[in-house]
């Protein structure tokens, strides 16, 4: 939100309030405050008639800096986010003469006495400023009714007074996050609206919006506001980052990490890790698609049709049309297609297979639970207490209030029914069409609770799953968020069309959404909208299957890859085929589940993503900065997705011999033009790893122990390091990896039953525990 007009002038109808010294400072405990008046007090008449700005620091774990700037502190305490790794205890603040600060691991805080405001954070461990607010950064703002200002995204309700913050940017700096956004990674230069909205991958909305920024000098800035935030990244002030809300007060945290991976982990600590997910979720997922006609012939016939053709299929996903029509949700099987749906979920899970089922937080009103939840107060309402409703997605459909415990029960038990017929996991569909004339049970804020409605929504869904299902079980496919909901994965990038332009685009939103903390994601592979030309699905079958998560999903047209091989009249067997695209990428990930497991245990441990980014991977690189196009997947694989039919990519490969995993061919780094057929894509190795590959490519769940083979690069340095393989049922075997001259010997004392192997090379079997192998 842009208040001034150039750098002299404000627009009109905007009065601009800015914190202009720190009159006085002092220490509350393990809190620093200030009061900061809107003038320079320069003689005792200025303390009259004058608003004033009180700023509080306090830190809430070790590495993190939190900062309250409040004009009126009278309001009601209103919803933030559930910040739950928070702990008492932490920060040593110092207050002298001159100034006070906090100190907190290795950030510290400086607040100077006097004018003009400064509030620097330098990192204790390089004595470095990470970032800093000085004049004019902190802006009370009060906006006449017709002030030259766009007050919002659509949707949101302006408002008459503002608070902001504006945090400076170095020469150089830039700055990632802010959710799953689809355009350009870097955010500068841009206006950030956090507004969670259902507007497509092609579109400046964003359904997972996240007031989290990355900064490219190693720290992080979580905005405690889990309604709208308005973001000028470099843009309004272009030596700043902005943030403003409505209201009284701003709050927000500053996360020390010195690398990115290293701020993540402290952001991810203090807002919740991802939850530890199954193997099976690993695999390939197929769906019946949106809109088209399926039953449990059909059913049969597309999961038949994948094991005839040696595809491996993990998850069968039901979506919408599983229950009735104009009936969203009522949580029952269409009895018309799916009469008897207990047999349908056992047969199913004969085969080996999960199953998912689509849901939303909606109530049709010709749903039977409709009358139900009225009769309750199980819905949100209007200002005057009836039920809040609207015809957009179903007839009259009302909207569970979360915030009620009772509703949310409700909502539960129907689950737990679910579940207990043989449903292994949700895909949580919706949650960002949240109006603002209402009223929760809770008293809450519309304003706040509109991106945070979905947190409760997913909430509610996966604490059933937990309970059903055993920690370490519980999966959803989600396609909302903010702030803390990566602790309840997986999440999917939303509806993209099916060209090369949107598969592009989608990766872009997912690595925007790991930068924000978000350590699983997926995409509809091929695209949603739209039938996909061949060339498009071919190549986003490869993307797809070296994503976390693997769905093939569309809207009107179903995703089995022979209906492609028809369109093109191409022979399956043929190398290049959909069918044998979608083979040999699926049996590739499967064989690659020792190294994706450990990738994913690494994301619930620390945070670390599994798809990272190549600022995150290579922050010393200033090659790397601006990459979106490829990415790791899991520490030691490059990955960059072809976008073009005829083959064609460019990609960036940092200093050092990368290794293709699928030639075995090595090549010396820097930028490179390769041509790919569709059954190839860049996938090189970076110098020196270890990956470990399993002896199985036909299913997740297998012992990623036994018989295991260790592959390694070329290109390390001599020395010793350390490899730990985790199987899915959490045994551990421990590898050490000693490099000379040329040669690697890797030993265990816990598991013999392994080889080791040159990147497409032949494999050398472990004797005692011990294999040596010249590279």
């Amino acid at each position: 939100m842009k208040f001034t007009d150039g750098f002299w002038q404000l627009r009109q109808g905007v009065d601009a309030l800015y914190g202009r010294e720190a009159y006085d400072v002092w220490s509350d405990g393990r809190t620093l405050n200030a009061t900061v008046p809107t003038k320079v007090i320069e003689r005792r008449g200025d303390t009259l008639n004058r608003a004033t700005l009180t700023v509080s620091l306090h830190s809430p774990l070790p590495g993190v800096i939190g900062v309250r700037i409040e004009h009126h502190q009278g309001g009601r305490g209103e919803v933030s986010f559930d910040l739950v790794g928070a702990e008492d205890g932490h920060g040593d603040v110092v207050v002298d003469e001159a100034a006070g600060s906090i100190t907190s691991g290795r950030i510290r805080a400086t607040i100077t006495r006097g004018a003009p405001w400064s509030l620097v954070f330098h990192d204790v461990e390089t004595g470095r400023v990470l970032t800093s607010s000085g004049e004019k950064s902190l802006g009370y703002i009060r906006l006449a009714p017709d002030a030259a200002v766009e007050r919002g995204p659509l949707g949101a309700t302006g408002a008459g007074a503002y608070v902001h913050e504006q945090l400076a940017l170095d020469v150089g700096e830039l700055i990632y996050g802010l959710g799953e956004r689809f355009g350009p990674l870097v955010k500068n230069g841009q206006t950030v609206d956090i507004w969670n909205a259902d507007g497509g991958t092609s579109s400046e909305q964003a359904y997972k919006n996240v007031p989290f920024h990355l900064s490219s000098r190693g720290y992080g800035v979580l905005v405690d506001h889990p309604g709208h935030v308005s973001y000028e990244v470099g843009s309004e002030a272009v030596e700043r980052v902005q943030f403003s809300v409505a209201g009284e007060s701003l709050s927000y945290y500053v996360f020390a990490g010195g690398d990115p991976a290293g701020v993540i982990e402290r952001y991810t600590a203090l807002t919740g890790r991802p939850a530890r997910l199954p193997a099976w979720s690993y695999g390939l997922w197929l769906t019946t698609s949106f809109t088209t006609d399926y039953d449990e012939a059909t059913v049969t016939r597309f999961i038949e049709g994948m094991a005839e053709r040696d595809i491996p299929l993990g998850t069968f996903h039901f979506d919408c049309f599983w229950m009735r029509e104009f009936n969203w949700c009522d949580f029952e099987w269409d009895p018309r297609v799916f009469p008897d749906p207990e047999g349908l979920l056992g047969r199913l899970h004969e085969r080996g297979l999960r199953v998912c089922v689509w849901i939303n937080p909606y109530i049709g009103q010709r749903s039977p639970l409709f009358a139900e939840g009225k009769e309750k107060g199980y819905f949100v309402t209007r200002r005057d207490g009836s039920v809040w409703q609207w015809d957009l997605w179903q007839a009259g459909m009302a909207l569970v209030d979360f915030t009620n415990p009772d509703a949310t029960a409700w909502y539960q038990d129907h689950l737990r029914r679910l579940i207990r017929q043989g449903v292994d996991c949700f895909k949580t569909d919706f949650g960002e069409r949240i109006p603002l004339e209402i009223d929760y049970f809770d008293g809450s804020s519309p304003e706040r609770m509109h991106n945070l409605y979905t947190q409760r929504y997913n909430e509610a869904v996966f604490e059933v799953l937990e309970a059903e299902r055993g920690e370490g079980e519980a999966v959803l496919f989600a396609r909302s968020a903010t702030a803390g909901g990566q602790r309840m994965p997986v999440h999917w990038g939303g509806d993209n069309t099916s060209s090369f332009a949107s598969m592009a685009e989608s990766l872009r939103g997912g690595l925007s959404l790991s930068l924000s903390g978000f350590g699983f994601w997926s995409h509809d592979i091929g695209g949603f909208e739209g039938m996909p030309d061949p060339a498009v699905f071919k190549r986003w079958l490869a993307f797809g299957l070296l994503s976390s998560h693997s769905r093939l999903h569309g809207s009107t047209s179903y995703r089995v890859p022979w209906l492609f091989d028809e369109a093109e009249g191409r022979d399956e067997a043929d190398a290049e085929s959909a069918v044998s695209v979608a083979r040999r990428f699926t049996r590739l990930k499967l064989a690659l589940m020792p190294y994706l497991h450990a990738a994913g245990l690494e994301a619930h441990r620390t945070g670390t993503p599994v798809m990272r980014p190549m600022p995150l991977a290579f922050p010393g690189d200033p090659a790397t900065a601006y990459l979106d196009r490829q990415y790791m997947l899991g520490p030691d694989l490059l990955v960059a997705p072809v976008f073009s039919a005829d083959g064609a990519v460019d990609l960036y490969l940092p200093a050092g011999e990368w290794t293709s995993l699928l030639t075995g061919e090595t090549v010396s780094g820097g930028w490179r033009r390769e041509t790919h057929a569709f059954d190839s894509v860049p996938l090189y190795v970076r110098p020196g790893a270890v990956v470990p590959v399993g002896a199985r490519d036909d299913t997740t769940d297998y012992d990623y122990l036994d018989d295991l083979t260790l592959r390694v690069a070329p290109g390390g340095a001599d020395g010793e390091s350390a490899l730990t393989v985790t199987a899915a049922d959490g045994r551990t075997a421990r590898f050490r990896v000693e490099r000379a001259q040329g040669s690697v010997r890797i030993s265990s004392e816990e598991v013999v039953a392994f080889s080791i192997g040159a990147i497409g090379g032949e494999t050398v079997r472990a004797s005692d525990g011990v294999a040596e192998l010249a590279l």
